[in-house]
């Protein structure tokens, strides 16, 4: 039984991987889980220099699912490579960072640095605040899309994945442009913009009012997405949203999806990500299913 696929020339020895923000660099999850079992393990977003993120209250509890305004809290690039790329060398995984910023310049700054380092693949969160573009994300616009993406493959040694917005009007719109800046993959969806107001203190859940929305709620909306992005563009695409078992995965790699991501259920259960991999050879074992390959795009 085969479980292998390769993304732009990156072989995973199955198609689950974590996503980012849910899974720091494996460290905390490293108890519970075996980080070689994993296709590919996505770290949280890594800036040019170390990011506070927002004022607390940044987590609720939503029905099936969550909102976040974590604001992209991270200690920057020097800390992840002197302390976390190491940890991560370790294991037999495929490594994924996930690269945020605030400009192109910062971008790219990362970009450069992660350059000559061990690092396999790069996602590109482009669900940030585009500060010169009046804090509106660098993936909403599909012109201010394609030039984030072409700029960061010029610059970049690894193969490059751009995280897509579900927050837009046209989901296949967006892709079309980072293939044709030359992405080599794309990965949706991040989270969907929500709020959550507290009717007894009358005030917002969260300190940003709004937060990013996760968890089994928006899943068929990301396996639509996925469907759609699948069917217009010739690049893999890596899906993710609400993946909470073994059969939300192959529902993705049915759609079209070359492989998943697991996010929000890591908070619920720190043994997902394994589980998602053993449920899926278990379902091939069930169903006859040689190669892996057989289940991407498979849905008629």
């Amino acid at each position: 039984m085969n479980t292998k696929v390769t993304i732009a020339g990156v072989e995973f020895k199955n198609p689950v991987m974590t996503a980012s923000g849910t899974f720091g660099s494996g460290m905390e999850y490293s108890d519970f889980v075996d980080l070689n079992r994993l296709g590919g393990v996505v770290t949280k977003g890594v800036a040019n220099i170390p990011w506070e993120g927002n004022p607390v209250p940044r987590v609720a509890e939503t029905y099936g699912g969550m909102l976040n305004a974590i604001g992209l809290q991270n200690p920057g690039i020097d800390v992840f490579l002197e302390r976390d790329l190491p940890f991560l060398e370790q294991f037999d995984t495929v490594k994924i960072v996930n690269v945020c910023g605030k400009s192109v310049e910062d971008y790219l700054e990362v970009v450069e640095r992660l350059g000559d380092t061990s690092v396999d693949m790069l996602e590109i969160n482009v669900s940030c605040p585009n500060v010169k573009e009046g804090a509106i994300a660098f993936g909403q616009k599909a012109d201010c899309l394609y030039d984030i993406t072409s700029r960061i493959k010029k610059a970049a040694k690894q193969p490059v994945i751009m995280k897509l917005s579900p927050n837009v009007t046209d989901i296949a719109e967006m892709a079309r442009a980072a293939e044709a800046a030359g992405a080599d993959a794309v990965s949706l969806i991040n989270t969907l913009t929500g709020m959550k107001i507290d009717v007894h203190r009358r005030t917002f859940a969260l300190a940003n009012h709004t937060g990013g929305l996760s968890g089994p709620a928006i899943k068929p909306v990301a396996v639509r997405m996925v469907y759609q992005t699948a069917q217009a563009v010739k690049i893999p695409v890596v899906g993710m949203g609400g993946i909470a078992t073994a059969e939300d995965a192959i529902e993705f790699l049915l759609a079209g999806a070359s492989a998943v991501a697991v996010g929000a259920m890591n908070f619920v259960n720190p043994y997902a990500t394994v589980e998602i991999v053993e449920g899926i050879e278990s379902y091939m074992e069930q169903y006859g299913v040689e190669d892996i390959q057989e289940l991407i795009g498979g849905v008629q």
